[in-house]
């Protein structure tokens, strides 16, 4: 890890500061010199500026350092996907959560994605409405992975110069949200139906180009995924809120062009960073139990096989006891979607269907049962990355999650707990049905480790190996894992105040442990 890039003002970081502070300060805050307001505003370049740095922080694509603290080791590590080799410490991985670390995703939230997105409302809001309902669908985006890893975050008071900025409670942002998308979705539809050419091709970083058709069923999908995320909590709001995004005459994501990919100007993955220039991550052996003992065809194109076992896929237990770093760091990096790629997915059509295939598990209208979608997720996974073999593999009811075998470090090893098989079994009940829906949604979603986390907290599948080492001090249980980042010290020293009000709106202490809104302790069905 690369601490000496850990330099920046802290000032940055605080909402207090919010509108003015971003990594390009002088290249987004002021003029070009030479260059007259007309000159910046012509071809709306005063509205498009910022989404470059909207594009580039939601998932925090550079610098790699920052993606590997923001969200290597936390969703990436606690959602079962990676972990890092000697990284045994007092840590994330042991549950003994570093505020040195998670501060950087609330940086990336607040003080790029969101300062930026204030920049457009600032311009567009009411003048040009195509570019700030693009924005909010961003918005929207970024603020639910801080809502769901926070749990009461900053919402409606974003932007103000209050001396205080007051959070809103996890339930309170979700409403917000889905009002946002609501007019996203709207003002969309409504230039799509008057035949409007869009203004943002050039603009946009993704593979849609500007297609507003494309970004209204990203944001009806996007409505979908916050819909099953309070099921627990609030079913008919949930079941009202899937509905609305199935019904929404452009729909959801149904083909493998409509997944939401931006395309990267470098030549990585932000995970390749931590992989491969630090040596500092790997494959888990999460997936290496999972993937591996379905024989899956995908894990060529996720890992490499170990270079100190030729042949075989090995991964490290997350929280084990690990010892020095060199003893685990010839076990298996990634593969060609790592380290060949370039692109960045923050929503698949896979994902997409397997949301369907759990609402029609719960009798919601989604337009089809629960087995086609589940088969056509696994199918769109298959199709995103050329892989063959699809039939096979959904057909296949023998083979299940392996027994972890740590061959350098014996006592890391453990039976397999994940055990469900990949074929869809009608007869099955509701309960095994979802943990093969969710298990083919955690594979298919690799490597966006916040959404496996959050998927992992609402549901508990796939069931994932317990850590070894918890330095937590009891604050975060074996058995649960972490539930929630607690707040960053930044707003301990920026926003004091503010922050007294996020707290009281939490379901317990300020603590990994304490559950968010949606993350009800109570059976799935």
């Amino acid at each position: 890890m690369k601490t000496n890039n850990i330099k920046k003002s802290l000032i940055c970081l605080g909402l207090l500061a919010l509108v003015g502070c971003t990594d390009n300060f002088d290249e987004v805050n002021s003029n070009p010199d030479g260059f007259t307001f007309e000159e910046t505003t012509q071809d709306f370049n005063h509205i498009k500026g910022p989404f470059k740095n909207m594009f580039e922080n939601v998932m925090v694509n550079t610098p790699g350092w920052k993606y590997q603290v923001a969200i290597d080791l936390s969703g990436n590590t606690w959602g079962g996907y990676t972990t890092a080799p000697g990284f045994d410490g007092s840590n994330n991985l042991s549950y003994a959560l570093s505020d040195n670390w998670n501060l950087w995703g609330w940086e990336a939230i607040y003080a790029q994605v969101m300062s930026n997105f204030l920049k457009v409302e600032r311009e567009a809001k009411g003048k040009y409405d195509q570019f700030y309902a693009l924005a909010t669908i961003i918005k929207v985006q970024t603020l639910h992975k801080a809502a769901d890893s926070w749990g009461p975050i900053v919402y409606s008071k974003l932007g103000t110069t209050d001396a205080a900025i007051g959070y809103d409670s996890q339930e309170e942002a979700y409403g917000l949200m889905f009002k946002d998308l609501d007019f996203a979705v709207t003002e969309l539809t409504k230039r799509i139906d008057a035949g409007e050419a869009s203004a943002f091709a050039t603009t946009d970083r993704s593979t849609y180009k500007g297609d507003y058709t494309r970004w209204v069923k990203y944001a009806n999908s996007l409505r979908l995924r916050l819909a099953m995320r309070i099921v627990k909590i609030n079913p008919t709001l949930a079941k009202s809120e899937a509905e609305k995004a199935i019904s929404q005459k452009f729909g959801v994501m149904t083909v493998a062009s409509d997944s939401f990919i931006v395309n990267k100007d470098v030549a990585q993955h932000p995970l390749r960073v931590p992989a491969y220039d630090y040596n500092d991550s790997r494959m888990s052996a999460d997936m290496e139990s999972i993937m591996g003992g379905y024989n899956d065809p995908r894990m060529n194109v996720y890992f490499k096989t170990s270079t100190q076992f030729p042949g075989e896929y090995k991964g490290i237990r997350t929280g084990g006891i690990l010892g020095d770093k060199s003893k685990h760091l010839n076990f298996s990096n990634f593969g060609k979607i790592i380290d060949e790629d370039k692109q960045v997915v923050w929503m698949n059509t896979a994902e997409v269907y397997f949301l369907r295939a759990e609402g029609a598990l719960r009798g919601w209208s989604m337009g089809g049962d629960a087995a086609t979608f589940y088969k056509a997720g696994i199918n769109a996974s298959f199709d995103q990355l050329s892989t063959g073999g699809a039939a096979d593999y959904i057909a296949d009811n023998a083979k299940m999650a392996k027994d972890y075998v740590d061959p350098v470090a014996p006592f890391n090893s453990g039976l397999a707990v994940n055990k469900v098989t990949v074929a869809w079994d009608e007869a099955a009940s509701n309960e095994v049905k979802l943990q093969k829906i969710i298990t083919q949604k955690w594979i298919a979603n690799f490597p966006d480790g916040m959404e496996a986390w959050a998927e992992h907290r609402r549901t508990g599948y796939p069931k994932l190996l317990p850590i070894l080492n918890n330095q937590s001090g009891g604050a975060i249980s074996t058995e649960f894992g972490v539930r929630r980042i607690n707040f960053v010290s930044t707003e301990k020293d920026g926003n004091p105040e503010g922050l007294k009000t996020g707290i009281a709106k939490l379901n317990g202490p300020d603590n990994g442990g304490t559950r968010t809104w949606w993350d009800v302790n109570a059976p799935n069905f």
